[in-house]
């Protein structure tokens, strides 16, 4: 018997009992493949279509910092204790007047799959974290600059540039996975076994907008918070800022009532689910009654007080309702209870945000003079005819990804101020009512979770300390901030506490997930003490407690439906 061959056969036995016991945290599948690819600029521009060219191109040894390129202003934090891998940086040209680039990491030790990572906001750069968040699982990553270059609430690229609107629109991403896919077959001499992708927000959009266009990119696509509901979610946006404005007006709650507001739909909603634990898990649920927060006659100080006026009432109503236009036209969903620690970003400026502003300035209007106090529903029947960059993700016959085998698995915080918790729940509506009169149910290839407590895409308010972590898109980087190290859960690092395990073993596997498991730890950042677990539940179940053990361990929760 030969010894030399003692590391090989470890190796493959090792495999085989991963199979075996359906574990999906994945070993290297190929680890000596790439080694007969040079990583170099000439060795990746001799592969390429006329219309891309190389950037660079080197490699990095295991342990290395990748040094973010100083001109990516959106996503500048380098990451750090990378697998060995090849870096490579591609531009393509996408039109006479656009281009687009997309980054990738390359493994040493590849497990043969293919993951794309998405954007956030109207963000031009390469998602760089998040890609090697995905090397570290030893997939072969990507991500897309979407054809410009700006931070996240910067839509002043797009004005009067059609092109440079369908590349952030769709055309960048699809792009960027096509050519990507067929480099990682001349790299590593073989195509990918199954194609991923990760992304939130603008992310979660892109993921779903791509497979409703080109339906075999992906085998299985994660997506949370998406900003889908594109010509609806920006005008939303404009509209709840006015709501709050001007800051003047006897109407006006200024951000210092927002903690206020917050603690009083917890103290109202919180017994209302079924236990006492500083999260609200049914905001929809409760029957929350704003005037609680009515000042009495003698306050002098709101502030101190902690209370509304009559006027600040009828804007509170406003906030938690829906968006409705003349003659009963459903526009966008409500904020949700236990949203407002996150109300500042949207209701807390001297103005409406730029993510509403600036994209009916830049995109639907190609006007810069348009004034926000001009606000009207005819700008969202505007906004619906134009479309901008076709990024609306609203073909809701997802059937042609159904057949070919394609799994979608959905996410949204329910704490999520900046995108409405309740959009998500609209989508998935819209596709359980075109799909079930085609004889196509969801539940075998479509899921979607709401997370109770979790904020827009990652956190959770400091004074309900929700689980919130389960390996979501963005989440590695949140968690990784003092070491930019992490990848899947420290500690859990299986397909029922990673979502994007889970997504692999419904895909590969067939087993679908019925519940993931989300952690909080006592310091995120550091991943120490495991303060509480609780599982998630697919949609429209939710997790009840049991009754007896630690309300904190996720073993004395069930996910039921609302009527058991």
């Amino acid at each position: 018997m030969s010894f030399e061959f003692t590391n090989f056969a470890q190796y493959a036995v090792s495999q085989v009992i991963m199979r075996l016991s359906n574990l999906t945290y994945l070993l290297p599948l190929a680890p000596f493949a790439a080694r007969a690819f040079e990583c170099s600029p000439a060795a990746f521009q001799a592969i390429l279509p006329e219309n891309a060219t190389v950037a660079f191109a080197y490699p990095l040894a295991e342990g290395s910092t990748f040094n973010v390129p100083v001109g990516d202003i959106a996503y500048p934090r380098s990451p750090i204790e990378l697998p060995e891998l090849c870096v490579v940086h591609i531009q393509v040209t996408s039109s006479p007047s656009s281009h687009f680039g997309f980054g990738l990491f390359l493994p040493q030790s590849w497990n043969e799959r293919f993951l794309a990572t998405g954007n956030g906001g109207f963000a031009g750069g390469i998602n760089w974290l998040d890609m090697a968040a995905g090397a570290k699982y030893g997939f072969a990553a990507i991500s897309t600059d979407t054809g410009h270059n700006s931070t996240s609430g910067d839509i002043t690229w797009a004005l009067n540039e059609p092109e440079r609107q369908k590349d952030w629109g769709y055309r960048a991403m699809h792009g960027s996975v096509d050519l990507a896919k067929q480099i990682l077959e001349k790299y590593y001499q073989c195509k990918p076994k199954y194609n991923y992708y990760s992304g939130c927000s603008t992310g979660g959009r892109q993921g779903i907008r791509d497979i409703q266009l080109y339906p075999e990119d992906f085998d299985g696509v994660l997506a949370g918070a998406p900003a889908w509901w594109t010509t609806h979610l920006q005008t939303w946006t404009a509209k709840i800022g006015l709501v709050n404005l001007p800051v003047d007006a006897p109407h006006h709650i200024p951000v210092s009532l927002f903690g206020a507001i917050g603690d009083e739909v917890l103290k109202q909603c919180d017994p209302q689910d079924g236990l006492v634990d500083t999260i609200v898990s049914d905001p929809e649920g409760c029957n929350f009654v704003p005037e609680a927060l009515l000042c009495s006659a003698n306050v002098t100080n709101q502030t101190a007080a902690g209370c509304l006026t009559v006027p600040q009432i009828g804007t509170l109503y406003k906030i938690y309702n829906d968006y409705v236009e003349a003659n009963q036209t459903f526009v966008f969903p409500h904020l949700e209870l236990g949203s407002e620690a996150q109300w500042p970003f949207l209701l807390g400026g001297a103005e409406p945000s730029s993510y509403g502003v600036q994209y009916v300035q830049d995109m639907v209007l190609n006007d810069t003079n348009w004034s926000y106090w001009d606000y009207n529903g005819t700008i969202v029947e505007l906004a619906d005819q134009v479309d901008a960059g076709n990024a609306t993700a609203d073909e809701f016959d997802l059937s042609p990804y159904h057949k070919r085998g394609g799994k979608l698995l959905q996410y949204h915080g329910m704490s999520d101020a900046l995108i409405a918790t309740g959009s998500s729940v609209v989508f998935y509506k819209e596709v359980l009512k075109t799909l079930i009169p085609k004889g196509i149910e969801l539940d075998s290839w479509y899921r979607l979770f709401l997370v109770p407590g979790m904020q827009h895409c990652a956190g959770t308010p400091m004074n309900v300390n929700a689980p919130w972590y389960f390996a979501g898109a963005n989440q590695a980087g949140a968690i990784g901030a003092s070491t930019g190290s992490v990848h899947s859960v420290p500690g859990f690092m299986d397909a029922k506490h990673d979502a994007l395990l889970a997504l692999m073993a419904w895909v590969e596997n067939g087993t679908a997930p019925d519940e993931i498991v989300a952690t909080k730890w006592k310091n995120d950042t550091l991943t120490d003490e495991v303060v509480r677990q609780r599982p998630l539940c697919p949609w429209p179940k939710q997790a009840r407690y049991v009754g007896s053990g630690s309300a904190d361990d996720a073993a004395n929760w069930a996910c039921r439906y609302l009527y058991e």
